[in-house]
């Protein structure tokens, strides 16, 4: 059955090219078309849509409130369609935190009016429509979480996370939970190169540890989290067991993916090995699920999202049915099992 999609924009242009888009898929319908969050809401209650395309920079209720709104009274998948801009990111992860299911760069339809391939805005909804029967979708996340006090890691013990679709909500969850001197930790969450920076910045403002995007040759240190730079290379470390390292190297895609966590669970397996904790989160698709099993079979800790709890479970399944998956834990377990599995 057709994917039944809402498309909430106040431009009648996007409307049109977002549509036209859309259309391209057989396995989409698009059901309705609303120019304001009134009547957005009144198509909701009425059509029942199976996800919803939203514009951010909406004249009146902005998406960002509408979104705000639809996740507390009427959870729906929904991609957000903004100009993914580095003065955009914020909005977007605003978005992303809320609860939104991806960001769709509107300038990408834009300039290209005259057709050619498909967008990625019809893989976001598929994905959005999948993320509707999880039983992690809607959920409402807390929003403090209790610091472990007195922590101290264990000498060389380092964590690795990957993360993609529902990961901006989780990997908050999770480090508002790391004390300040949490042990070393990468983490690769798939999103637009133009996010990565701000979203470093701010689970900085929000979590206990330093939080940076990674650079080449930044050291793992205790209370330092290096998240990978989207889009151009993938994320790897390597060195002694004593003083590991970021690399950033180019290469082709893999899994679909730039950074891949493939990739980094590869070079923790290799270079960290029993030493290393790897940990897959929601997201679509398998990235991962080969590199935590090369980790599970170096002697690391493996610990993977439950399906209760994931927004999409995608990376842990494909991980668990692998046999990468030491442990299988909620959102609101697996940090503290990680934490404590590290601790000195």
């Amino acid at each position: 059955m057709a994917v039944r999609t809402l498309i909430v924009d106040d431009s009648r242009t996007m409307q049109q090219l977002v549509k036209a888009e859309l259309e391209r898929s057989d396995a989409i319908s698009v059901i309705g078309v609303a120019s304001s969050a009134q009547e957005a809401r009144e198509m909701i209650k009425a059509l029942d849509p199976d996800v919803i395309t939203l514009d951010i920079e909406m004249d009146g209720m902005s998406g960002l409130e509408f979104l705000e709104r639809i996740m507390t009274l009427r959870p729906t998948p929904t991609v957000m369609v903004s100009s993914l801009t580095s003065e955009g990111a914020e909005e977007s992860l605003t978005a992303l935190e809320l609860g939104a299911i991806g960001c769709f760069d509107k300038s990408d339809l834009l300039a290209r009016r005259d057709g050619g391939s498909k967008s990625s805005l019809i893989d976001l909804v598929l994905t959005a429509a999948q993320a509707r029967n999880s039983a992690g979708f809607g959920q409402r996340r807390a929003t403090t979480q209790k610091v472990v006090e007195g922590y101290r890691a264990r000498p060389n013990s380092l964590i690795g996370i990957g993360a993609s679709t529902g990961g901006v909500e989780s990997l908050i969850e999770i480090l508002r939970q790391f004390p300040a001197d949490c042990p070393p930790t990468v983490i690769v969450q798939h999103m637009p190169e133009t996010f990565t920076k701000s979203f470093a910045n701010r689970l900085d403002r929000l979590c206990p540890p330093k939080v940076e995007e990674a650079r080449p040759g930044a050291v793992l240190t205790p209370g330092k989290v290096l998240l990978a730079p989207g889009g151009l290379q993938h994320l790897e470390i390597a060195g002694s067991s004593a003083r590991l390292h970021c690399r950033l190297l180019e290469g082709d895609k893999v899994n679909g993916h730039r950074p891949s966590v493939d990739r980094l669970f590869h070079s923790l397996a290799r270079y960290a090995g029993p030493n290393a904790l790897g940990m897959i989160l929601t997201g679509m698709g398998n990235d991962g699920a080969a590199g935590l099993l090369a980790m599970r079979q170096a002697g690391a800790m493996t610990l993977g999202q439950d399906r209760a709890s994931s927004v999409v479970y995608g990376m842990p399944a494909e991980a668990h049915a692998r046999g990468a998956v030491t442990e299988q834990l909620s959102l609101r377990k697996i940090g503290a099992r990680a934490l404590e599995w590290c601790r000195a």
